[in-house]
């Protein structure tokens, strides 16, 4: 009786994580986060996009080689507020929690989103502006910011993912990505070392050596007789 109930709890067990797996793996794929401002703040996209304070949900529907597709959408995914590109940002130590950063701006004015990441990871989304307003924001935070030179109002997923993207500088000159979003450090490719021939290794040599010894060993005898 004990043994089937222990059977009968792994088996519960089992089924549990079954269940919880696919919805952690979900998570993790397009990295749905949910998210609460205390105050207003401005999404990328085209033109200056504010959403109110709030709780909204953050994730990812589209990765393409260079850009993402973040969505944002009501906590109960009713509504779309909007579609925003996004490029692969690095940070050095990942965290446990979600973290969003955003850009220096006037006293009075909605804190521009400047990226997002998601827990335990280190690749991070850095999110890119129309290339006008990112001229603007850049001037007022004093650093180069991610922009597009496409039509992206109102633009398909496949338009924003395709779309290209650049730098400016608060200078409004163009520069490259490589300014704003940060590679991954370079890893050091592994040796490879050589391995010898068959024909140079060890068991050959052995070979012969053991055969030479049983070739004696029968050997031995002849002359033992004969010697008598």
């Amino acid at each position: 009786m004990t043994l089937l109930k222990g059977l009968g709890t792994g088996l519960c067990l089992t089924a549990l994580c079954l269940i919880a797996t696919p919805k952690a793996k979900a998570d993790d794929f397009d990295r749905k986060s949910l998210v609460t401002f205390s105050a207003p703040v401005e999404v990328g996209g085209s033109g200056a996009q504010i959403l109110p304070a709030g709780t909204y949900i953050f994730k990812i529907i589209n990765s393409g080689v260079n850009n993402h597709v973040v969505q944002i959408s009501s906590q109960d995914e009713t509504h779309v507020f909007t579609l925003i590109m996004a490029m692969p940002n690095f940070r050095l130590k990942a965290t446990s929690k979600t973290v969003m950063t955003f850009a220096e701006r006037p006293v009075g004015q909605p804190e521009a989103l400047k990226a997002w990441f998601y827990p335990g990871r280190e690749w991070g989304e850095q999110f890119v502006y129309a290339r006008p307003r990112a001229i603007q924001l850049a001037a007022e935070s004093n650093e180069a910011v991610l922009s597009t030179p496409a039509v992206i109002v109102a633009a398909p997923v496949e338009v924003l993912t395709a779309a290209p993207v650049e730098a400016v500088t608060p200078k409004g000159e163009t520069v490259e990505t490589a300014q704003v979003v940060e590679a991954p450090p370079a890893v050091a490719a592994p040796v490879e070392v050589a391995s010898l021939p068959k024909t140079a290794s060890n068991l050959g040599l052995i070979g012969i050596l053991g055969l030479m010894l049983l070739g004696s060993g029968f050997l031995l005898p002849l002359f033992a007789t004969k010697s008598i």
